[in-house]
């Protein structure tokens, strides 16, 4: 799975930001206490971790330790330290960076979070909306399946009508998949190779399924998106349940 562009920034800054920052501090270390010092570098720590991971945010802090301690304590370009007020300084400097990645890391996570269940219950309550107010089967099931390839990523999607159900790999209602009958480890092993079965009940009844085919190569989908589809697809029953036959399309 390939790392998003802002997670590559942030690894690529991780270690030569705080060494730039440390660099043009250094004429100011007369000037300056050792402890305002340390919270520029901490700023630069934040940054990289609020853009990117959290490990490039750990990278960062062990950075900006690093080059505090060679061009911001005596001996100057040294890696020691003469002075045990700034070795406290320098261990508190790690200590927080470290500490402030995890929390900058966890904010940006909470924020996706956040953002996916907005979506995602959008995409469901629309889809809800359009059969409650009697659209057509054929209007719901083209909507679901263009958001199916929204949500899971894959290449295509089709809708098959119907109760004969073959004998492909299942989306499940749990989000899972099963290939025979036995569980596929998504994340060892990422999507089948082949179409996904993703049946739509209503009821404890199938009246038809979505069939999925994956990118070859792509990230699986949360397992709460998953269960998004999964919600989607029932919805596809309960519209064609109420009315009526609808063509394979």
């Amino acid at each position: 799975m390939r790392m998003p562009l802002r997670d590559r920034i942030a690894l690529a800054t991780a270690l030569p930001a705080p060494l730039v920052v440390a660099l043009a501090l250094a004429p100011f270390r007369t000037h300056m206490t050792s402890a305002n010092l340390a919270l520029i570098l901490v700023v630069v720590v934040v940054a990289v971790a609020s853009l990117g991971s959290r490990a490039a945010g750990v990278l960062a802090a062990l950075s900006a330790a690093a080059w505090f301690d060679f061009f911001l304590t005596r001996p100057y370009q040294h890696f020691t330290i003469s002075h045990g007020d700034d070795i406290t300084t320098t261990l508190l400097l790690l200590a927080v960076g470290v500490a402030v990645s995890q929390l900058a890391a966890h904010a940006r996570t909470l924020k996706l979070v956040t953002v996916t269940d907005a979506a995602h219950l959008a995409r469901i309550h629309e889809t809800a909306s359009l059969v409650q107010g009697g659209g057509s089967p054929y209007a719901v099931v083209d909507q679901v399946r263009q958001q199916l390839v929204e949500i899971l990523g894959v290449r295509a999607c089709r809708f098959e009508h119907g109760t004969l159900l073959g004998r492909h790999p299942r989306l499940e209602q749990d989000g899972s998949i099963t290939v025979g009958r036995a569980h596929w480890d998504l994340d060892k092993d990422g999507w089948p190779g082949e179409e996904i079965e993703l049946r739509s009940s209503v009821g404890g009844r199938y009246v038809g399924r979505f069939m999925l085919q994956p990118e070859p190569g792509t990230a699986v989908p949360s397992l709460q998106t998953r269960m998004v589809a999964v919600s989607l697809a029932d919805q596809v029953a309960g519209a064609l349940d109420t009315a009526g036959p609808v063509l394979d399309r």
